[in-house]
């Protein structure tokens, strides 16, 4: 049985930072290419960042870039969202999503599998 684990959500002020962690089993983790994604209220799930097998290829929305930091543990079948200078606007429910093979991929059709969510919630 195929188990994506986020966690790391919380509330947090506006200017302070999160660390997510996605903990997946039941998969060759190191054949996946792993992302998040995000999804606030009403809106549709949207891409947040992308990270290759090997780690080697990283991909960010350009809402995110300068601020977030993915990264991959494969010994422990981890991938981390570290989050910075959070706003406002990031507050969301975020999804890590696993995709077989590279290249890395910014469409949500592209994952095979997802996780259930963590709730990030940044106040002014």
């Amino acid at each position: 049985q195929v188990q994506l684990v986020e966690s790391g959500g919380g509330l947090v002020q506006a200017g302070g930072s999160l660390r997510l962690s996605c903990v997946a089993s039941g998969i060759s983790f190191s054949k996946y290419s792993m992302g998040w994604f995000r999804q606030a209220p009403g809106k549709e799930r949207e891409f947040v960042t992308a990270i290759s097998r090997s780690g080697d290829s990283i991909y960010y929305a350009d809402s995110v870039k300068g601020r977030f930091t993915i990264s991959r543990d494969n010994a422990k079948n981890t991938v981390y969202l570290v989050m910075n200078s959070l706003t406002p606007e990031d507050t969301a429910v975020y999804y890590c999503g696993a995709k077989l093979w590279d290249p890395i991929g910014t469409r949500r059709l592209e994952y095979n599998y997802w996780g259930q969510g963590t709730q990030v919630t940044v106040s002014s």
